[in-house]
């Protein structure tokens, strides 16, 4: 295909590019889905979770994985039926067609890469005192998270090549540190050291039921199971994405699934559910009570190292998402503002790294930013469980991947009940999540009224721009 221009209108030039190099066979594929997913939430949120349900850890990350599982149907079918790299927005606006929903859907997954890059640097900052006996106090912690968002913001201004390969090596990395605490937790148990009893016993709610407190971690515990969907963003780069996709992407989940078990059994045996809730490194705390010998510093680099590429994946994606949709003119033109010299669109990465220092500095606790994270995409979730079902009256040529109705059905109701109030999730993240979102509102009326008073109107949608990478893990 050669290159040309479409336009027409009041709408901006577009370009015609040659389609990607299909580049990426079933197994690059998995590890970049395995990749995408292990990060910062099992790595920070283990210890919340446990303080949450008790010794039973790992019931609410597996109650997790059967809500993303469900939802991840959705995606199979959407991906496999619009096999370019697209995403929730671009899904949702395909559906419903209103400019003002694909907006607030796009700008929450840009808060949901912000709220997660804030919870990274966090655990980063933590990690960084704990391993190396810094021994800093929640100040200190704040300023150090602060300090290494500053740096992020650097290295997104500098300019980043991401590449496949480069994300092997990185799930390499955060693979390694969590087969260390599941060989630690086997190892012991051989040795008849901690407590397995611990992982059958429950904490209750005050009417001596279970199912509350579980829902409760489960709203927590959904962060660890999130970035299975930015795989969709790779289907054009695939080897026969309609054939290989469905199988890699359940394939992908359940591996991460079965590892985040298996880290949650080692960890409560080796650690009690209060003591593992205390700081925000509970994983370290497994490593000194199961190995004392190892070298805590190394396993500290790892966290850190992992959830360091959680931040700068998800900040790179929120600034370019951020730049997308002033390019789409639904925010500011002063958004999509270029560094002549450097070529990175550096007011978005200058407001969406101050988004993030608000976020660090005045909620800076781990379980309300990852919380707030996952209710976020959870709304998200819902919204694209519904579209897959609306989009059913929308036929295309080719034969595609079709989920049970009943799956999306599910799919989007328990995303829908996860995110309620009901769950017992604190009410901190409803007003965070709202203020983001109230931010995004704003500066989309503004918009508005400079395009009415310009003649000017928002440009349909298009995939580089709001249907790009969404948050990882």
């Amino acid at each position: 295909m050669t290159d040309a221009t479409i336009s027409g209108g009041s709408q901006p030039a577009r370009t015609i590019e040659p389609s990607l190099c299909r580049v990426m066979g079933p197994w690059l594929l998995l590890l970049f889905i395995v990749g995408d997913i292990l990060g910062t939430g099992i790595y920070a949120l283990t210890g919340q979770v446990a303080k949450q349900v008790g010794g039973a850890v790992w019931l609410p990350f597996l109650v997790a994985f059967v809500v993303a599982l469900m939802t991840a149907f959705s995606y199979l079918e959407l991906v496999t039926k619009y096999p370019r790299a697209a995403g929730a927005a671009l899904y949702t606006h395909k559906a419903f067609g209103i400019h003002f929903v694909t907006f607030i859907v796009a700008f929450a997954v840009m808060c949901s890469g912000i709220t997660s890059a804030s919870t990274a640097s966090r655990a980063f900052a933590a990690n960084m005192s704990h391993a190396f006996n810094l021994n800093y106090a929640t100040t200190g912690i704040t300023i150090i998270g602060l300090l290494f968002m500053a740096g992020v913001a650097a290295i997104n201004f500098r300019g980043v090549g991401e590449s496949v390969k480069l994300n092997v090596v990185l799930t390499l990395v955060e693979l390694s540190g969590l087969l260390i605490i599941i060989f630690i937790g086997l190892w012991a148990i051989g040795l008849g050291q901690g407590d397995v009893s611990r992982v059958m016993e429950f904490r209750t709610a005050g009417d001596g039921s279970v199912f509350w407190p579980v829902i409760a971690a489960t709203t927590l515990a959904f962060f660890a199971m999130v970035g299975f969907e930015d795989s969709v963003n790779m289907a054009e780069e695939c080897e026969d994405p309609t054939r290989i996709f469905p199988k890699v992407l359940l394939a992908g989940l359940l591996i991460t699934a079965t590892i985040y078990v298996l880290v949650s059994i080692s960890a409560i045996t080796l650690v009690a559910p209060e003591q593992l809730g205390e700081g925000e490194t509970p994983l370290l705390q497994v490593v000194q009570a199961g190995a004392p010998s190892f070298p805590v510093e190394i396993f500290g680099f790892i966290t850190m190292f992992a959830v360091a590429n959680t931040a700068l994946i998800n900040m790179l994606m929120a600034s370019r998402l951020l730049y997308g949709m002033s390019r789409e003119r639904v925010l500011p033109g002063m958004l999509g503002k270029v560094h002549p010299a450097r070529r990175t669109p550096y007011v978005a990465i200058g407001f969406t790294t101050l988004l993030a220092f608000g976020l660090i500095t005045f909620v800076g606790e781990v379980p309300a930013l990852g919380g707030t994270t996952a209710l976020l995409l959870l709304c998200v979730f819902t919204v694209v469980n519904v579209a897959v079902l609306v989009l059913r009256r929308d036929p295309v040529g080719h034969q595609h991947f079709r989920t049970p109705t009943i799956l999306a059905v599910l799919g989007a109701l328990s995303c829908a009940f996860l995110a309620g109030p009901w769950t017992g999730r604190d009410p901190v993240q409803y007003k965070i999540a709202g203020i983001l979102i109230a931010i995004g509102v704003v500066l989309w009326v503004v918009t508005l009224l400079v395009n009415r008073a310009t003649g000017l109107k928002p440009a349909e949608p298009d995939m580089a721009d709001i249907g790009g990478r969404g948050p990882v893990n």
